[in-house]
């Protein structure tokens, strides 16, 4: 039974970030995609709530070494993701690519 909620759950996160991500409305969205839009809503509202309630540990390191210059010193971001990976963003990212794939990650935890 948990694996199922776990499949749902990772269904319908990736349904949000898809829809956020296009730029249409969650109506226009659910409407090509054949979706409950009071579902979406539903889900929206759920999702939201429990990030709300999550607790993220951030940590600010110096960088070090020669591949970093002056400017760039400390202007980078790692995201520390558990099981010993993390995500460095650099100034000037995408943040829709990043928001894509933090989507894609949420997905896998």
């Amino acid at each position: 039974m948990r694996e199922r909620s776990g499949a749902v759950l990772s269904k319908w996160r990736g349904l949000v970030s898809e829809q956020q991500l296009s730029g249409l409305s969650v109506a226009a969205f659910c409407r090509e995609r054949g979706l409950c839009a009071p579902h979406m809503f539903s889900w929206k509202k759920r999702l939201r709530e429990a990030e709300a309630g999550r607790f993220l540990e951030a940590q600010v390191f110096d960088a070090v070494g020669p591949a970093h210059s002056q400017s760039a010193r400390g202007a980078a971001i790692e995201i520390r993701l558990g099981r010993s990976r993390s995500l460095v963003v650099e100034p000037g990212f995408d943040a829709v690519h990043l928001r894509a794939v933090l989507a894609v990650l949420e997905s896998y935890s």
